[in-house]
């Protein structure tokens, strides 16, 4: 009987010191991983819910342009005189600081801030 009980508790815990490393990677995993990418996703719609009309952006296609209208899923985009655009709000990359290129204020995933 006392045999039987050893081997219960020494088989749990093998089955912990089994379970430990998964679990310890899944961890980093997450912390590596999913955390900031969640991080970058609240980013980045909080950036696109809060375009207004006037702002300088830059599209993920690489256009520089201001915003002339908004709708909920569609911005109008001025990237020329006489020349507005049509684009979808998921198009946006992120808000132009000033006139430059060089400061884009927040980026889609992938491109340098």
């Amino acid at each position: 009987m006392i045999a039987l009980l050893q081997t219960g508790s020494s088989g749990s815990a093998a089955l912990i010191a089994n379970v430990l490393p998964i679990l310890a990677i899944g961890l980093v995993f997450y912390f590596i991983v999913i955390a900031p990418a969640n991080k970058q996703r609240k980013k980045t719609q909080e950036m696109l819910s809060s375009l207004k009309k006037g702002d300088r952006v830059l599209t993920t296609g690489g256009i520089y342009g201001t915003i002339q209208g908004v709708e909920p899923e569609v911005v109008y985009l001025k990237i020329a005189e006489n020349v507005k655009i049509k684009l979808s709000r998921s198009a946006v990359a992120g808000v132009v600081a000033g006139d430059g290129e060089e400061s884009v204020a927040v980026a889609a995933p992938g491109r340098k801030p």
